[in-house]
């Protein structure tokens, strides 16, 4: 006795098992088109706006990165201070927010 196939989409490919059962083979994944230019990392992000001559809040860098307070914090002494050597300046204007930038040239160049 011999089985038909029945006809498939296109897309779709039918095949038989050992046991004759029969089974479709998955649709390739789609690329997915790539954007111009280049990813933006929170790393990115950050350092952008530390560098800028006003520099950030904490609120700022939270928005940008979606972080809370804390993990901000941790970030601009872990990473951007001691991975990156970038020396991080602090200053609290007179409304009371802190507000954070970054020289670009990295402390260990210095020494």
């Amino acid at each position: 006795m011999q089985t038909q196939l029945k006809t498939a989409p296109v897309s779709v490919k039918v095949t038989k098992t050992k046991n004759g059962d029969t089974k479709r083979a998955r649709k390739p994944k789609q690329a997915k088109p790539k954007k111009a230019g280049l990813k933006q990392t929170k790393t990115a992000k950050i350092l952008g706006l530390l560098r800028r001559p006003s520099g950030a809040s904490i609120d700022e860098l939270r928005k940008a990165t979606g972080w809370q307070a804390h993990s901000v914090r941790g970030f601009l002494s872990g990473t951007v201070k001691r991975k990156l050597g970038l020396k991080v300046i602090a200053e609290t204007n007179d409304k009371g927010i802190r507000r954070y930038w970054t020289e670009s040239t990295p402390d260990k160049a210095e020494a």
